[in-house]
This record gives C-alpha cells, sequence and structure tokens, in this order.
C-alpha cells in the first residue's frame, strides 16, 4: 500500500470512528496505517481505544506489540545519534583545546581539499594533552611535484620523514638529500619561515607563525642552491620587496 493510500486509510477510519466510535475494526485499520507511516503515538492511541472497546482482541494486542517494538527501536536508533552528537561535539572541542593550548593557528577556507580519511587527530579524542598529528602536504616547488603524509606527528621532526622519502623517483640529478635541502613554511602574514630538520613539527606550528589551513599543514623543500630563487620568487608572487 502506499503512503497516500496509507493516510487515505487514516482519514476513512476516522470519519468511520466519528459515526461509530465503538467500531473496533476501524481503531485496528487506523493503527496499522499511523504504524506503516510511522506515527507511533498515533497507533498506540488507536490500539489502546480499541482495546479499552474491546481487551482481548488478539488483532489489536498483536499490533500494539509491534508499536511498542518499533517505537523502543526507534528511541534506541534517536539515543544512540544524540550519543553519537555528543560524542563528535566533544571531541571536536577537544581538539580545538589541544590546538589552542599549543598556540597552533589553523584556518579554513571556502574550498575544502580531498583529504580521504586524513584529519588532524589526538592520539586520545577526549585528551587534550594526547599527541597530535597532522596530514601534511610536502611540496617540491622548484620541480612541482608533492608528498602526502597522512599522520605526521607532532613529536616527529622533518628529517625523520625526509629519510625514508627519499631518495626521490624523479629525482634524476640527486638535488634532494637530506644535507642539501631547506625548508620553509609560509606564515599567516604571508611571509616564510625556515623549518629545521632536526625541529618537532610541534614546535615549528606552535611558534604562532605558519597556519595549518583546511586541516593540512604544507612544508616547501628545494635544494640549497635554488632556495635564494624560490624565496624571491616567493616574495614576487606576494608582492613583498
Amino acid at each position: 500500500m502506499s503512503v497516500e493510500n496509507y493516510r487515505s486509510c487514516i482519514l476513512d477510519c476516522a470519519q468511520t470512528i466519528r459515526l461509530n466510535p465503538s467500531n473496533v475494526k476501524a481503531f485496528y485499520r487506523s493503527g496499522t496505517a499511523c504504524l506503516a507511516l510511522d506515527k507511533l503515538a498515533e497507533a498506540a492511541d488507536a490500539c489502546d481505544r480499541g482495546l479499552t472497546l474491546d481487551p482481548n482482541n488478539a488483532p489489536l494486542k498483536v499490533l500494539k506489540t509491534k508499536v511498542s517494538k518499533r517505537r523502543e527501536y526507534v528511541e534506541s536508533v534517536e539515543r544512540a545519534r544524540r550519543e553519537r552528537e555528543a560524542k563528535t561535539a566533544s571531541e571536536r572541542a577537544t581538539l580545538q583545546l589541544a590546538l589552542k593550548s599549543r598556540n597552533i593557528l589553523t584556518r579554513k577556507t571556502d574550498v575544502q581539499p580531498d583529504l580521504e580519511d586524513a584529519e588532524i587527530k589526538l592520539e586520545n579524542p577526549l585528551d587534550p594533552s594526547s599527541t597530535l598529528t597532522f596530514p601534511v602536504i610536502i611540496l617540491y616547488p622548484a620541480h612541482s611535484q608533492s608528498d602526502f603524509v597522512k599522520a605526521f606527528s607532532e613529536k616527529e621532526r622533518l628529517g625523520e620523514h625526509l629519510e625514508y622519502i627519499f631518495p626521490l623517483p624523479w629525482d634524476e640529478h640527486r638535488e634532494y638529500a637530506i644535507d642539501n635541502v631547506e625548508a620553509y613554511m609560509e606564515t599567516s602574514a604571508g611571509g616564510l619561515i625556515k623549518v629545521g630538520k632536526k625541529m618537532t613539527l610541534g614546535k615549528v606550528l606552535g611558534s604562532g607563525k605558519p597556519e595549518v589551513v583546511d586541516g593540512l599543514a604544507t612544508i616547501s623543500v628545494v635544494p640549497k642552491d635554488r632556495a635564494a630563487d624560490w624565496i624571491a620568487e616567493f616574495k614576487k608572487r606576494k608582492g613583498k620587496n
């Protein structure tokens, strides 16, 4: 039976009950239609009114049991939804507290990148003092290449990641080696800060200068002999002298 037919049935039963308040079958049909439409309060009311007229009516008893089970299920689903929302809100607040307490700047733009399942996370989502990890994109702007690190711990150093990323498969001239590169992050003011390869990510971000934009930290890595030209080009793009 379609939704419209169930609604029509409810209206027909209401008319019948107005004409004959003792029509138990009308209460049963109305309760069945209300249950089908998840109008559980109305369904329960129809059952109760019908059973008041005929306490031993088996179909109405069965229907009342179905309504009660459906109500319990709906309430359990709603309760689970509220609990999930409360947990998510608590975790979000804890994460914001963790970032603020570490002096880490974050910003969102209108265009969110697709990070798949990568996100800023606390090791314990409800403990702001637990270890933070960040999605980090390592750019190689001199060669228009990049690497994506889904979970870069605040306790880890850039050099640790570069050690397992290098050598780069596209680096034909072997310009990218730990001792032959420099790393930079853009600041919230539009400038650059140098990222020491032995500095932890947490210390760099906690300086309050770079930003984590749209949940992603960005580090640019350039060969030392190309760094000056790249910095000059960066300043030119930013309109800085």
